[in-house]
């Protein structure tokens, strides 16, 4: 069993970190918010820290699961980050979905400390990583990801590495591109049931085993026709990730229309204070404005 760090305890990170404790791994866990950190100790029989630093110190494998580039930047760099903890021949595991440029900036950074860097973002949402069953994306050498896999098999149900370093995340980028024209287009189908006057569950019973079936038919269907969103993938974290898709869209010459469009759709959801709400809240949108 190896010596690892958690740093970021959010709905993913919590219980992702709980999984390594259970396969029995000797756990450090660090979160911006101390409290939290000192709740996760006391369920898992872990242990905390301060800071980045101090939970990395003698780990053979930190993994990390925080909010975006700048948050990264922060868990990693300087005298409290992670890096100035570190053992040479370590190996970084970064989770969070951020843009292909941070990845490269700090899988550069780790390298002058002899420190292995693999971008991992995952998808699977909240019940995923509750169920220790999360899809995992990787970049980076190909020795540093054989040596991370057996780690990230302990809350996933598939992993594989794509290439180089920031492959990982470019992969993710394709990921919620899908997920943004799927929930669209399956807002606009459900929406036009209820205009048309049919039975929302009738017809999902009957076009869901089809080809328009999809994991948001079958897991977010309900919710939306009931109009619950209190609850998956926030629609300010959707707006981060598409944003980072966009952005890297400019830089490597690819044509984005759709997900350019539903990323303004996602806008209107936030005016209408669902900044908070599950993605699929779309549908809230149509419904509002029809």
């Amino acid at each position: 069993m190896a010596k690892v760090a958690f740093l970021g305890l959010g709905v993913m990170g919590y219980p992702m970190a709980g999984y390594l404790a259970k396969a029995g791994h000797e756990v450090t866990v660090y979160n911006r918010t101390t409290a939290k950190a000192e709740k996760w100790a006391a369920e898992y029989g872990g242990s905390f820290a301060a800071t980045p630093r101090e939970a990395a110190e003698g780990a053979e494998f930190v993994m990390s699961c925080v909010g975006n580039d700048d948050d990264l930047r922060s868990v990693c760099l300087g005298d409290d980050g992670a890096f100035a903890g570190m053992d040479a021949g370590s190996v970084f595991v970064d989770h969070t979905t951020v843009s292909a440029l941070v990845t490269r900036e700090l899988y550069a950074a780790a390298a002058e400390k002899n420190i292995a860097f693999v971008d991992a973002p995952i998808s699977g949402g909240q019940a995923g990583a509750e169920n220790g069953a999360l899809v995992v994306m990787c970049g980076g050498d190909e020795d540093a990801y054989g040596r991370a896999e057996p780690m990230i098999d302990a809350y996933a149900k598939a992993c594989r590495r794509l290439g180089e370093s920031g492959s990982g995340q470019l992969c993710k980028m394709v990921n919620q591109i899908c997920i943004a024209g799927l929930v669209q287009g399956l807002s606009e189908g459900l929406h036009f049931a209820q205009k048309a006057g049919l039975d929302g569950r009738a017809v999902v019973d009957v076009i869901g085993g089809g080809a328009a079936g999809s994991w948001q038919m079958v897991n977010r269907y309900e919710t939306m026709l009931d109009d619950q969103f209190e609850h998956g993938f926030a629609v300010d974290w959707m707006r981060k990730d598409l944003g980072i898709c966009l952005s890297a869209a400019d830089e490597v010459g690819a044509s984005l229309p759709v997900t350019a469009l539903v990323d303004q759709f996602y806008k209107d959801v936030q005016k209408l204070g669902g900044g908070r709400w599950d993605t699929s809240s779309l549908i809230k949108r149509l419904n509002t404005v029809g």
